[in-house]
């Protein structure tokens, strides 16, 4: 919560390329809307849709991904 919201770039560059916290996939256009995106420890982590959906439980406990 403490980080602000990133403002669209104006100059229309490409997304930088996202990497799975978890599994190491990567998505060279940013991460798409079906990613999971989770602030641990005041670092904003990325977990593709396999990832999420395999740990969907610890995610809605708020579990940090270390523990699943």
């Amino acid at each position: 919560m403490d980080q602000p919201t990133p403002q669209p770039d104006p100059s229309g560059s490409e997304a930088q390329p996202v990497v799975c916290a978890r599994c190491g996939t990567q998505s060279p256009g940013g991460a798409p809307p079906t990613w999971t995106c989770s602030v641990e420890n005041g670092t904003r982590e990325y977990f593709c849709v396999e990832c999420a959906r395999a740990n969907l439980r610890a995610i809605e406990g708020r579990l940090d991904s270390s523990w699943w």
